[in-house]
């Protein structure tokens, strides 16, 4: 791991005793070019390094969710940390995820469709 990697998992715990997920940092759509490059890339390799370190059980991952609940738009992200997933190699597999995502009360494969197109992430930039 990258040096600047650990020093900011240690920041970020060091302020608000865990390393909050992406979404809360940046009220970005999962696709924005935000996760890409810049904060939000650096952020995304924080939270995954910071998370791979936890070892959380199911259920601890569950309740860091509950904690931290993402948007619709991101329940892929939550089943890919949650159950080690590949979101975009199983793609057209993860209907029983999803069912999980919903009886877990994160919201349905239908809610994610419907947010990934919702017009509230088009934002038009300055």
């Amino acid at each position: 791991m990258e040096p600047w990697v650990q020093e900011e998992i240690d920041r970020l715990v060091s302020e608000s005793g865990t390393v909050p997920p992406p979404w809360f940092v940046f009220n970005e759509h999962p696709y924005s070019i935000c996760w890409r490059m810049g904060g939000g890339e650096s952020h995304r390799i924080v939270w995954w390094q910071w998370w791979l370190q936890q070892a959380f059980t199911e259920e601890q991952k569950i309740e860091y969710f509950r904690r931290w609940p993402p948007p619709y738009c991101w329940l892929a992200f939550l089943i890919e940390a949650v159950w080690g997933v590949d979101t975009y190699e199983n793609r057209d597999n993860l209907a029983s995820y999803f069912q999980r995502t919903e009886a877990l009360g994160f919201g349905s494969q239908r809610d994610y469709e419907r947010d990934l197109d919702d017009p509230k992430w088009h934002k038009v930039r300055p």
